[in-house]
C-alpha cells in the first residue's frame, strides 16, 4: 500500500503494456488494460453492445439508458451517470489546464486527454474496424464508427425523436432545442452549444495548426481539413455527378459543377 502511494505521488508507472505501451501505477489496472487488446472478460450492454472490461463499468454505463442515479451540471445541465463524471467535466467550466503537452504546449483538463492527445504525435491508432479497416486512438470511438456500417442508432431525443449513434451526440444536438450556448470565447465573446465548436473558433485567435500532411507538411486546423487535403495527393475523388458522371474531391466542388447542369434534361 506504500508503494502505491509513493507512486501516485513521484507519478512511477513500472507496469507496461506489451502492445500499446501504455504504463500503469498499478498491476491490476495494467490486467484490466491489457482486456481491451485481448477481449477476455468483455462485459456487453444489451441495449447499444457497448462493452467493457469490467462488470461495474458497464454498471455505470447502462444508466445512461435507464437514467438511474444521473448527475447533473448545475452550470449548463448536463449528465452524467457518476459522481465522478460531474467533477471532471466542470474543469471545462473554469478553464483549469494542469496537465500540459511537451511537444506543443497544449494543456489540458484532464490526464486522460493529455494522453490522447500524444497519440497525434505519436501516430498510435490501436482500435481498427475490421470491415474498412479505419484505425482508432479510442475503443470508444471504433463502437461508434461501427454504428456506422450497422445503421445503428440507439440514443434519441426525447424531444423530437431524432436518433443518434452517441450519447454524446444526443447531448450535443439537445442544445439545438434549448438555445443554450455555454461555452463562450475568452478573446471575443463568442458563445458556443459544443466545446468542440468553441476550440475550433480558437484557432482562429492563435493560428494555431498542429495537423500536418506527411507527404507535403503543409500545417491544418482540423483533422478533416487534412483529410480534404490528402485527396490531392492520393488523387481520391469520393463526390461523383449523378448526371455526367464527373468525379470531385470536394462535397463543394461538386455541388458548383450541379448547376451547371440546372435546366438540362437528364
Amino acid at each position: 500500500m506504500l508503494k502505491m502511494s509513493m507512486r501516485n505521488n513521484t507519478g512511477e508507472k513500472p507496469f507496461t503494456c506489451e502492445v500499446c505501451g501504455s504504463s500503469f501505477t498499478r498491476k491490476d489496472h495494467l490486467k484490466s488494460h491489457v482486456r481491451i487488446h485481448t477481449g477476455e472478460g468483455n462485459y456487453a450492454c444489451e441495449v447499444c453492445h457497448s462493452t467493457f472490461t469490467r462488470e461495474d463499468n458497464l454498471k455505470s454505463h447502462v444508466r445512461i439508458h435507464t437514467g438511474e442515479g444521473n448527475y447533473s451540471c448545475e452550470i449548463c445541465d448536463s449528465t452524467f451517470t457518476t459522481r465522478y463524471g460531474v467533477k471532471k467535466h466542470m474543469v471545462t467550466h473554469t478553464g483549469e489546464k494542469p496537465y500540459a503537452c511537451e511537444i506543443c504546449d497544449s494543456s489540458f483538463s484532464q490526464n486522460s486527454t493529455l494522453k490522447k492527445h500524444m497519440q497525434i504525435h505519436t501516430g498510435e491508432k490501436p482500435f481498427s474496424c475490421d470491415l474498412c479497416g479505419s484505425s482508432f486512438r479510442d475503443k470508444s470511438v471504433l463502437i461508434a464508427h461501427m454504428r456506422r456500417h450497422t445503421g445503428e442508432k440507439p440514443f434519441s431525443c426525447d424531444l423530437c425523436g431524432s436518433l443518434f449513434t452517441t450519447k454524446t451526440g444526443v447531448n450535443n444536438h439537445m442544445m439545438s432545442h434549448t438555445g443554450a450556448k455555454p461555452y463562450a470565447c475568452e478573446v471575443c465573446g463568442y458563445a458556443f452549444s459544443q466545446n468542440g465548436h468553441l476550440k475550433r473558433h480558437m484557432q482562429t485567435h492563435t493560428q494555431e495548426k498542429p495537423y500536418s500532411c506527411v507527404v507535403c507538411c503543409s500545417p491544418f486546423k482540423s483533422k478533416s481539413d487534412l483529410k480534404i487535403h490528402m485527396r490531392i495527393h492520393t488523387a481520391d475523388k469520393p463526390y461523383s455527378c449523378d448526371v455526367c458522371g464527373s468525379s470531385f474531391s470536394q462535397k463543394g466542388q461538386l455541388n458548383r459543377h450541379r448547376k451547371t447542369h440546372v435546366g438540362q434534361a437528364r
